[in-house]
């Protein structure tokens, strides 16, 4: 386990840093209490600590330089476990015990949609990190995102495709991930409006292990490239039990597959696949090479998307905290929703007045075992 930042109190299955039976919150002292809830063990967790170390790192930065409003950001981290209905749990056991002013989390679309009504009701900001799903901000005024959205993903994907001359497309969905429902269906719109067609259509649960008899269906239909839609831990081995059944095209995808994990379960499998993306370390732009190099020498390995939309995550809520010169619900809501231009890692993000980033989309593709970056698409 990496260690705990200065600051940062990490609360996970029963178990608290340094023995405490219950965290401080802050209250009357010079600190300012943000709650983050994240999968750092269980089935995505891969997806959780990349976003954990982003917004670690940004914490610390703001710290490091004051703090906001003269006080330090105290950040309270709650795992999820990557497990249905723990959300809900863990966030309100944040916004009860330890009452923090603004939630950071998650990064899945299906636990922001367990979270995010808690958050609401108790009128607690909180900004999702990465979860993509649209439904994540329609449960209220006070949920917001960093990233862009599924129909821009999906549509972008989906763009990208034609571009490639590819007409006839197979679609392989993973049915529990809210994520996976959203981008497939946001696809096929702009796909088949466009003159494609889905020549095939299976799907799959989390967590299944073997998709030979959905995969050798959709050979049978001749597809010149396959919508893998769902993350990363079943994307590997579908992408390796496609190649040893003969289905030999590209396999397309959204970030959902943004994991080193995926090139360590498929291999070879994956070379030439193509996903979307929120951001490359390959771009020059000064604020992303500042941003790698900063990373680099604080963990040791480069980060993914997911790190930069942490990082990006909670660099927003100090910024808007800044602009509202409090921590009071209203106001810093109010900030947040303001956000304009804003010069993330990932972007300049303004948030739209749905709560949405108006960002673009970069296409990667794997190769040598790397993401590289193919193009960017425009909202």
């Amino acid at each position: 386990m990496r260690n705990t930042a200065i600051g940062v109190v990490l609360v996970a299955a029963g178990l608290t840093l340094g023995g405490c039976k219950k965290a401080d919150t802050g209250a009357g002292t010079d600190e300012i209490v943000v709650g983050e809830f994240v999968s750092l063990t269980g089935a995505t967790a891969s997806f959780g600590q990349s976003s954990d170390e982003g917004v670690r790192m940004a914490v610390d930065e703001i710290n490091e330089a004051g703090g906001v409003l003269g006080k330090k950001i105290k950040l309270i981290i709650e795992d999820d476990q990557s497990k249905a209905g723990e959300a809900a749990t863990v966030v309100s056991r944040l916004i009860s015990r330890n009452r923090v002013v603004a939630l950071l989390g998650e990064v899945a679309s299906s636990r922001s949609l367990e979270a995010a009504p808690i958050a609401q009701q108790n009128k607690i900001p909180m900004i999702s990190p990465s979860s993509t799903n649209p439904r994540v901000t329609e449960i209220g005024d006070h949920i917001f995102r960093v990233c862009f959205i599924d129909p821009f993903q999906g549509t972008a994907l989906a763009k990208f495709a034609l571009s490639r001359g590819w007409k006839r497309v197979a679609i392989l969905t993973d049915v529990r991930q809210d994520y996976a429902v959203g981008l497939t269906e946001f696809f096929k719109k702009f796909f088949t409006e466009h003159g494609g067609t889905v020549v095939a259509e299976q799907s799959y649960s989390s967590g299944d292990k073997d998709f030979r008899a959905q995969l050798t269906s959709i050979l049978a239909a001749k597809p010149e490239a396959v919508l893998t839609s769902g993350y990363y831990n079943e994307v590997g081995l579908i992408a390796s039990q496609a190649r040893e059944l003969g289905l030999n095209v590209p396999l397309l995808g959204g970030d959902g597959w943004d994991s080193p994990s995926l090139v360590e379960v498929a291999g070879d499998a994956i070379e030439g696949g193509f996903m979307t993306n929120h951001y490359s370390s390959e771009d020059t732009s000064p604020v992303i090479q500042n941003f790698l190099e900063k990373f680099r020498k604080r963990y040791g390995h480069d980060p993914d998307a997911l790190s930069a939309l942490g990082y990006d995550s909670a660099m927003i809520l100090a910024d808007a905290m800044r602009r509202a010169g409090t921590t009071e619900a209203g106001p810093l809501r109010d900030a947040i929703a303001a956000t304009r231009d804003f010069p993330g890692v990932t972007g300049r993000i303004t948030l739209d007045e749905n709560r949405n980033a108006s960002k673009p989309a970069v296409i990667l593709t794997i190769q040598n075992g790397k993401f590289r970056y193919v193009e960017t698409i425009e909202p």
